[in-house]
């Protein structure tokens, strides 16, 4: 379906210097000069020609995979890192990166096939596969937000929020909020009549939390360690309230999506590429100096809060087996699509067991 990664030409087995050599003379002297070719090639030319054959090969020799990255987002961190150590060309690869405004865009652009991987949530990927798409998904990380509150506020659990002024990130369908209206029907209320509701953008509702015209701020988890960098606390981490609706552990809802068929036929690819990115998120996970770096792209310049923000990145790297995180994924699903309904997840009410890539079992 997509295009991307393809079979690289490469050099043929067997073939020694004086082969191509011979092969040169061959070949050149066919070709209409006016002078005839002398019947031994100069050193300096044949020398030449076999460097030029070496790097085109060895160009040509990196697979190719077309990634669309928000430009503001923690993949686009990852990738310059990824550059930066020189871990694409360590595992043969060439990475080409757009830069997009939004999620949606990326989106977009995995659909019409002008990129071969983005990073999305499981839902996206399960209501693809039931309209007819067959796109896999594969861990990227467990940050997913929680809900944020000042200091000296009294916000410790769900039933705190009763009567409370709730801003909220990412709409009526953001995952966290439904997950948490789920756990407080479970505990026999309902958050959408029993609290005062709002919605908004990230930034806007950072802004609207340091101004105190919220009683608590549920948002995503880089908005929320700026937060927590400038003195806010977390009421309510999204983890606590997946394990009450029954996972075992935290669940990587944000993962790498990309088409089932375009990763069986370029599967060496795809696997240096996750392993790549293994190593960035280590270096990510552990280097005070890497985030000092990053900090311009990243709009932090203080260390308390860079430190925040490493700490909380490394908290999210997904380190479960496929196995499990599936079997997460599949009890939360059920629950997002009771409260989601079809508009959440369309016409597929289980998740699909295809959805995860797994590439210890993949073809």
């Amino acid at each position: 379906m997509f295009g991307g990664v393809g079979p690289s030409p490469r050099a043929r087995p067997g073939r020694s210097a004086r082969d191509i050599r011979q092969g040169a003379r061959q070949h050149l002297a066919r070709q209409p000069f006016a002078r005839p070719f002398p019947a031994r090639l100069p050193s300096a030319l044949c020398t030449a020609f076999l460097m030029s054959l070496h790097v085109a090969t060895a160009a040509s020799a990196a697979d190719r995979i077309r990634i669309a990255a928000q430009k503001t987002g923690t993949l686009a961190w990852e990738l310059d890192i990824i550059k930066a150590h020189g871990l694409d060309k360590q595992a043969d690869l060439d990475i080409q990166v757009v830069e997009l405004a939004s999620t949606e865009a990326g989106k977009i652009a995995l659909r019409s096939g002008s990129a071969d991987l983005i990073v999305s949530d499981w839902l996206w990927v399960a209501r693809e596969r039931a309209l007819g798409d067959k796109l896999v998904f594969y861990p990227y990380t467990s940050q997913i937000g929680a809900v944020m509150v000042p200091a000296n506020s009294p916000i410790a659990g769900l039933s705190d929020l009763k009567g409370k002024k709730i801003a909220v990130a990412g709409g009526p369908l953001d995952k966290s909020w439904l997950l948490l209206q789920a756990d407080a029907r479970r505990d026999g209320f309902d958050l959408k009549t029993q609290a005062n509701i709002v919605y908004g953008a990230p930034p806007l509702l950072s802004q609207k939390a340091l101004q105190q015209e919220n009683d608590a701020t549920l948002t995503f988890w880089n908005f929320c360690a700026e937060l927590e960098g400038k003195g806010f606390k977390r009421g309510i981490d999204m983890e606590s309230i997946e394990k009450r609706l029954g996972a075992s552990g935290p669940v990587a809802m944000l993962g790498y999506a990309f088409d089932a068929g375009w990763a069986a036929k370029n599967k060496s690819a795809v696997v240096r590429f996750l392993g790549v990115a293994a190593k960035a998120k280590d270096i990510l996970g552990h280097s005070e100096g890497e985030w000092q770096r990053l900090a311009p792209r990243i709009g932090v310049s203080d260390n308390a809060g860079l430190e925040i923000y490493r700490r909380r990145y490394s908290e999210g790297i997904p380190r479960r087996p496929i196995r499990d995180e599936e079997r997460d994924a599949i009890g939360l699903y059920r629950v997002l699509a009771d409260i989601g309904g079809a508009e959440l997840v369309g016409p597929a009410r289980e998740l699909d067991k295809g959805t995860f890539y797994d590439p210890e079992k993949s073809d």
